[in-house]
């Protein structure tokens, strides 16, 4: 089964860029996430609709974030990519003929639907600010720190 995993790499892009002295090009954001910059260009596009990153064209142009990272939450970033699906799990039909199935169905709604509660209201917690101070921690405690442009991790 194949994840989204479009969240977690906008938020690699968005916390690299916050580590990066101006604007920062398609192509090197899609070096440093192995993937095309027409990629880059288009997840980036449902960003900048929803006022968290800005573009600039042309000689030095390039994306910069356009919010303080303490306003930015994972839940704004997450709904400025569509609102993926949460879970790859479901009901089997959603439309039993069978009685039984119709309880598994509601019990299976339910829990999923409180499980998604409280997923989202924890990404309205977190904030790409909270996300890079956790970044800084890290590399205090690490000797090496990593730079996007030619990080080989990068996933």
């Amino acid at each position: 089964m194949k994840r989204d995993s479009r969240l977690s790499g906008v938020l690699h892009v968005l916390l690299h860029m916050a580590e990066t002295d101006g604007p920062v090009t398609s192509e090197q954001l899609s070096k440093a996430m192995r993937t095309n910059p027409v990629v880059i260009r288009r997840t980036m596009a449902g960003l900048r609709e929803q006022g968290l990153v800005r573009s600039e064209k042309g000689h030095g142009g390039g994306w910069t974030i356009a919010k303080d990272l303490v306003t930015v939450t994972l839940r704004d970033i997450y709904e400025a990519l569509g609102s993926p699906g949460i879970f790859a799990m479901g009901n089997r039909t959603e439309a039993p003929g069978c009685l039984v199935e119709e309880a598994v169905n509601a019990a299976m709604d339910e829990t999923f639907a409180q499980a998604e509660a409280l997923l989202l209201k924890r990404f309205g917690e977190v904030t790409l600010a909270a996300l890079s101070a956790d970044f800084h921690a890290r590399v205090t405690r690490r000797t090496s720190h990593c730079d996007f442009k030619d990080e080989p991790h990068a996933a």
